[in-house]
């Protein structure tokens, strides 16, 4: 019978197989995952005293949000310098450090770079806006005002990710600079050589001193269009438009790439490119591809838009179970057909908790929920990532949280420009705040729920942001301790990969009954003839769901049982034989053939 351990330890496919394929990422939010000296807010030495916690689980990579010197108007997505730390996180030394912990356990560290932009208060930019003729000038880019009827406009219409147009006007020199997100944060021009031979620098440097990789942030926006058109207009109801055909995966961006490609390959180090505006995997495959020698793996966010409306990230969408389907076949199919990789994600720090957004977080589902989605995720090809808290099925913020509590700036400016346009109009309000309670980026970032003492365990002074109400039933604590807990399933899910790599790591992919509207399921098959196929089944229902196993199902015909499942009582069941089964709420189930 099938197990969690792989009785036929035959070598994979050698030129395609890679470390970090088989290995787990998980996400510290630093600022929210533990604070050691009770300023409320988390610290490197925080993480230092959880590392046994993250190894326990499973996961291989710790992978940090920005920790380099900051303004944090975007939570240190605004590096002022990239040799310095936060201080509120630590020093230099506190990251050699954790470096030298993780590595003591097994582990690796991966560090975020945020090299689209700088914070305004970066000596570069500094020197930049000083005067026209300064050398650091064309570090950025920075363009004339257009007049029309004699009135002063920005070079074209280009929208900011935050709101607003994506220049703004210095008044010192004249001209406008380029921002695709906060004012405070002015893009790099990369077309200055000198911009990426100091990027190159800085990812040696972090390399040489202990990190084993990088997490690169928005890296398809680093190319721009240098002719600067208007973009067209698909939002009638503002002047500022989506310029993202002229920015993402621009004319030079796979030169860039691969310029830093190789530095990674000297190192054997760990790569993911934050991919923005990209639902095409050919366009990612150009990256990601064995061979390229760019990124190892991309997120794309195809996925985590599904429930994004028509004008903007806050208006309501309803997705279907159908939609998800197709994208995770997709991808899946796309990505192990032409020797690409997937990162395979549902959350992180820009997104709402993926058991409130994709399944049910009510006091009645939400464990199994959580169970259901670690099942979905866990059973994909590709390098798995998961974020602090989702190991314990985290909900996204109480449906009461008042605006006040938001600390985010993107959720605050769209506040901000909603009652300045529509001042009056408590419906559009009302919808703002639940879209804000399902979506906002805080959703992800309350404090990490550690145990029932005061402020959840995670700092005995008051938190930055307010902790969750629930931290009393739903900790770490509560959950190490049983062995039935999210936490525990998490661990199950990760050491089945690692167990049976060559199915549910390199294997392929199918889905079964793709029109089904209630039951999600696919089959895993290996590349080795001697290892077992799986068949995963997923009812997205919070109700019975009766489901017929299709007769062309194959890996149900040779024998053999259930190895993981949210309900306990099926395990080691054959339970797919009898051709039709009764699925419980939220039910998921890991089937495996027999061995051969």
């Amino acid at each position: 019978m099938p197990s969690l351990e792989n009785t036929h330890p035959e070598p994979l496919q050698s030129s395609l197989q890679k470390w970090w394929k088989e290995s787990s990422v998980y996400q510290v939010y630093p600022a929210s995952f533990c604070d050691s000296n009770g300023d409320g807010i988390g610290d490197i030495q925080g993480i230092i005293s959880k590392l046994d916690y993250i190894k326990r689980l499973g996961s291989d990579i710790v992978w940090l949000n920005p920790v380099f010197s900051s303004p944090q108007v975007d939570m240190g997505y605004d590096i002022s310098d990239y040799y310095g730390i936060h201080a509120p996180y630590g020093t230099v030394q506190d990251v050699d450090e954790l470096a030298a912990a993780i590595h003591s356990r097994g582990m690796k560290l991966v560090l975020d770079l945020v090299v689209n932009h700088t914070s305004d208060q970066h000596a570069w930019f500094q020197e930049s806006r000083s005067s026209i003729t300064n050398p650091y000038r064309d570090w950025y880019t920075w363009k004339k005002p257009v007049f029309r009827n004699g009135e002063r406009h920005p070079p074209n219409n280009w929208r900011s990710y935050f709101g607003g147009s994506a220049w703004t006007y210095d008044e010192q020199t004249g001209e406008y600079y380029l921002h695709l997100f906060a004012r405070e944060q002015p893009d790099l021009n990369w077309e200055n050589a000198q911009v990426p031979a100091a990027v190159h620098e800085i990812i040696r440097y972090w390399l040489d001193r202990g990190a084993d990789g990088f997490r690169m942030d928005v890296i398809n926006l680093i190319s721009k269009d240098q002719r600067f058109p208007d973009a067209p207009i698909t939002n009638p109801g503002s002047p500022w438009q989506s310029g993202k055909d002229f920015y993402s995966c621009g004319p030079r961006l796979h030169e860039y790439l691969q310029e830093i490609g190789k530095i990674l390959k000297e190192y054997d180090a760990f790569s993911v490119g934050e991919m923005v505006e990209v639902d095409d995997p050919k366009e990612i495959l150009k990256a990601v591809g064995h061979g390229r020698d760019e990124i190892n793996m991309a997120f794309h966010f195809e996925i985590v838009n599904m429930d994004h409306g028509p004008s903007d990230k806050f208006s309501p969408r309803q997705w279907g179970l159908h939609e998800l389907k197709e994208i995770v076949s997709k991808w899946q199919n796309f990505m192990h057909d032409n020797h690409g990789w997937n990162a395979i994600y549902l959350e992180n720090h820009d997104q709402g908790r993926s058991v409130s957004r994709f399944a049910s977080d009510g006091p009645k589902h939400r464990e199994q929920s959580a169970k259901l989605l670690a099942t979905l995720l866990g059973c994909q090809s590709g390098t798995l990532f998961v974020y602090q808290g989702q190991e314990l099925g985290m909900p996204n913020v109480p449906q009461d949280w008042p605006v006040d509590n938001y600390r985010d700036i993107e959720t605050l400016n769209h506040w901000k420009e909603l009652i300045a346009r529509h001042p009056e109009n408590p419906s559009l309000h009302e919808t703002a705040l639940e879209q804000y309670r399902l979506k906002s980026r805080d959703n992800s970032r309350t404090p990490m729920q550690w145990n029932s003492s005061p402020n959840a365990g995670f700092s005995v002074g008051e938190p930055w942001i307010p902790v969750h109400s629930d931290y009393t039933r739903l900790n770490a604590a509560a959950q190490v301790k049983d062995p039935g807990s999210v936490y525990w399933y998490w661990s199950k899910i990760l050491q089945l990969r690692k167990h049976h790599a060559d199915t549910l790591v390199y294997g392929s992919f199918a889905l079964v009954e793709p029109d089904h509207p209630d039951v999600f399921a696919f089959v895993r098959r290996p590349s080795l003839s001697t290892s077992p196929s799986a068949l995963i089944v997923l009812n997205f229902r919070p109700y019975d769901v009766t489901w017929t196993v299709p007769a062309t199902t194959e890996v149900c015909k040779a024998g053999g049982q259930v190895v993981l499942s949210n309900y306990p009582a099926r395990i080691g069941s054959e339970l797919v034989q009898s051709g039709s089964v009764s699925l419980g709420p939220m039910e998921a189930f890991v089937y495996f053939s027999e061995q051969k």
